[in-house]
């Protein structure tokens, strides 16, 4: 740990240290607000309906209580949590709040870039810290283009409201699992692929790019604006939404029961990888061991407030089920009721609410794939992948290549794939990550036990126990088929590990 916190301050690849814990709390919110709550939250309530009974798509934990049961327990799609998601959200906040505690301890330990995979190089070895990282670039890539998708969706909805003439196939994914209907359930494009191409979410990512490659500085301060912005547009529509709300769409309550709850927990706990973001950028904190615990948890307190009310409001004016397969739910349900008796002055609402959901959504992009490009970064500095990776910018002092790489990986998928597909795969990878980094707490603490902790987990290894516990039973609420890809990723990733990253490693004894 000592050789890792030396090496990062070397010259040669010491970043920029310019923040602080209010730049790395709105770093959080930026990350964790935009992705979630004007995009993924509509998979969440809604689920991802077939109308076939399949065992790929079917949450694990249906699989499993149904084989005790004497049965295979395959359901019919993912089941949407529908008003329900506000419990599905205290049993997330409960789950971060536990993780996000042991994130703190690590990072006011260990103020370096690349996060979990940094703290697991250093409390669980090379080859854990190989998995992790080669997890967590899935992870931040899938995030960043379900919420480029969003993003997509909420430009589609700014030009309907301003009457600007639209081609559909340039402003959708080339693959819609649910096809595309306008508001009278008209089927626009039928399931399946289309010829198209989604331009926006495709630009909006290469721009963010060339924000990255400029600098740290600059892209917090644009960030803190910009979460300001989405803040005072979450609050706009929930208080003119509370007028809007029909008791009726509450019953049921939980229509899917507990599977539904969990599977809308499993959903949108990806957003909360937030804590990941924040603890990314500690190695360019003024004062790591304070700011980042304290960004960690100001960031989960506040997101946690934003999202219950949200969710609470949107799933009150709607039914639940008209926002499922939707990238951009709040503005689809303000455009709905603004075209009902009574609804004309949510016309206006929903133009600020868009602008405040595109604003959030930049900074979600911003913030993830700052995230993805740390992590490469950290790779490569530790020699497991490819030295260009870790080559900072002569002028501006960031891993530009790395950056770069990201943001074309990202920016051609996010063209061609849907929101629900995208949150299923970073959700596995998130939660992943969050076992292993409440692992490395009780394995340092048993390792390393006298070293100075600027932030302590109270109670022992409780917590960091339950964190593990509750992560593995969000990720049985995943279906079975993105196991089945994770696992493919993760194999692909030992292939790299044994046959190219081991042998260049420092470690490597030939």
């Amino acid at each position: 740990m000592d050789k890792l916190i030396h090496e990062s301050e070397q010259p040669e690849n010491a970043l920029r240290k310019t923040l602080g814990p209010v730049s790395l709390t709105a770093l959080g919110i930026g990350a964790v607000i935009g992705s979630g709550i004007f995009t993924v939250i509509g998979t969440a309530i809604g689920g991802n309906p077939s109308q076939t009974v399949s065992v790929a798509k079917s949450p694990i934990i249906d699989l499993v209580v149904g084989l005790l049961h004497g049965h295979l327990g395959a359901v019919a799609g993912r089941p949407g949590a529908g008003p329900a998601l506000v419990l599905s959200l205290l049993l997330v906040a409960t789950v971060c709040a536990l993780t996000g505690l042991c994130y703190a301890e690590l990072a006011s330990m260990i103020p370096i870039a690349g996060s979990a995979y940094t703290y697991t190089y250093a409390t669980l070895g090379e080859l854990i810290a190989w998995i992790i990282g080669w997890d967590l670039i899935l992870e931040y890539a899938f995030s960043n283009m379900s919420v480029s998708v969003g993003f997509a969706a909420h430009v589609v909805d700014l030009l309907d409201w301003l009457g600007v003439p639209m081609a559909p196939k340039w402003l959708s994914p080339a693959y819609l699992p649910l096809g595309l209907q306008d508001l009278a359930g008209k089927d626009i494009f039928a399931p399946g692929w289309h010829f198209g191409f989604d331009i926006p979410a495709f630009i909006i990512v290469l721009l963010l790019t060339v924000v990255l490659v400029r600098g740290i500085r600059e892209s917090a301060r644009t960030n803190n604006i910009m979460v300001l912005i989405k803040i005072a547009a979450i609050l706009l529509f929930v208080s003119f939404g509370l007028s809007f709300i029909h008791t009726s769409n509450y019953v049921p309550f939980s229509p899917n029961g507990f599977t539904g709850i969990l599977a809308g927990g499993s959903i949108i706990f990806f957003t909360y990888i937030g804590f990941d973001s924040v603890s990314t950028a500690s190695e360019e904190c003024k004062n790591p061991r304070r700011d980042v615990p304290v960004g960690i948890i100001a960031t989960l307190v506040i997101c946690t407030i934003l999202y219950m009310g949200v969710a609470a409001v949107l799933t009150g004016m709607v039914p639940w089920q008209s926002v499922a397969g939707d990238g951009a739910p709040v503005v689809t349900a303000l455009k709905r009721l603004s075209l009902t008796p009574g609804g004309h002055r949510l016309h206006w609402v929903r133009l600020a609410v868009l602008i405040g959901a595109l604003v959030g959504m930049v900074s979600s992009i911003l913030v993830f794939q700052l995230g993805q490009a740390r992590v490469w970064f950290a790779m490569s500095r530790d020699r497991l992948l490819p030295d260009i990776f870790s080559k900072l910018h002569p002028k501006f002092r960031t891993p530009a290549f790395a950056t770069w790489v990201a943001g074309i990986l990202v920016a051609i998928p996010s063209g061609l794939f849907d929101v629900g597909s995208f949150a299923e795969m970073s959700n596995i990878g998130t939660l992943f990550a969050f076992v292993l980094v409440s692992i490395g707490v009780i394995v340092l603490r048993y390792k390393d036990p006298a070293r100075h902790r600027g932030f302590r987990v109270p109670f022992g290894p409780v917590i960091p126990v339950l964190s593990t516990l509750f992560c593995i039973l969000l990720m049985a609420g995943l279906p079975a088929i993105t196991w089945i890809r994770f696992f493919v990723w993760l194999v692909i990733g030992l292939f790299v590990y044994f046959f190219y990253s081991r042998k260049r490693s420092e470690f490597y004894e030939g």
